[in-house]
């Protein structure tokens, strides 16, 4: 096991490694407002999703977070995303899907202030805030949304009950992530485990290998020039470049990429009506 692996396996230094690179990561591509962060995602045939002019080179990432979030209708509701990145999703989906208002959080103070900066929508605002430890009140939220973070995390379980705190009854938690199969059981053990129904459950590793695909050639373009040399692989990692250990693993089975929509459940003997 290479080393970087080894180090990923461990919950509390995985974690601290993550908190390094986003910021890094930040400051190395901000002049080129590299506004996704996330792997992607292509059906066959492809969507034919409408898209402004500004947003079609971002088309393959954006499609993923549109499979995600339009799992339930978000039109006039109050919604967080965890883990936002850059913004871009969190931009597209409240330009597009007309929530009343759209809360992005992060943990990379220099990731939250680059999203301020360049992503100025109507009901739209970013913060800072950590994910197992949710800035909000209970019962605050009617969707949460977390794309490809959570294998980021020092604890799933503690996350997943944070989601079904700030969620109110009814409300929906709108999620995508992958994991190798050694982790397949102990995610699919604290999914089961959390306070909420499944409704919806899908396999897209072919899907998101499709964009990765798609964008490979520019991934390898922005990790080459902006990145030192020693840090390629890790970033060919991130970005999904074909050939790195992330592309192959999952061309192979060995890595499994999933989407959910879960529910909170109401009260016992309350309505949702």
């Amino acid at each position: 096991m290479p080393v970087i692996d080894h180090l990923f396996s461990i919950g509390r230094i995985r974690q601290a490694v993550w908190r390094c690179w986003y910021p890094f990561l930040t400051r190395r591509l901000r002049q080129e407002s590299v506004f996704f962060l996330n792997y992607a995602f292509q059906e066959e045939p492809p969507q034919d999703l409408p898209l402004a002019p500004g947003d079609e080179p971002d088309r393959a990432c954006i499609q993923l977070y549109h499979h995600v979030a339009t799992q339930t209708a978000l039109r006039g509701k109050t919604v967080l995303e965890v883990s936002c990145g850059h913004g871009g999703g969190a931009s597209y989906l409240a330009r597009t899907l007309q929530p009343k208002r759209y809360t992005a959080l992060d943990l990379n103070p220099a990731g939250i202030r680059f999203c301020q900066e360049q992503h100025r929508v109507e009901g739209l605002r970013f913060v800072r805030g950590d994910a197992l430890h949710l800035p909000f009140e209970p019962d605050t939220f009617d969707a949460v949304i977390n794309v490809e973070a959570s294998h980021c995390y020092r604890s799933l379980p503690r996350f997943l009950s944070e989601v079904a705190r700030v969620l109110r009854p009814g409300g929906h938690f709108l999620y995508a992530d992958f994991r190798f199969a050694d982790g397949v059981a102990e995610w699919e053990g604290a999914l089961g485990a959390a306070p909420l129904q499944l409704r919806q459950r899908r396999e897209i590793s072919a899907e998101v290998l499709r964009g990765m695909t798609r964008n490979s050639a520019r991934s390898l373009e922005r990790v080459t020039r902006h990145l030192p040399k020693f840090l390629h692989p890790l970033g060919a990692d991130f970005a999904g470049i074909q050939g790195s250990r992330i592309y192959n693993a999952l061309q192979r089975g060995a890595l499994s990429y999933r989407s959910y929509c879960f529910e909170k459940p109401a009260a016992p003997g309350t309505s949702l009506s």
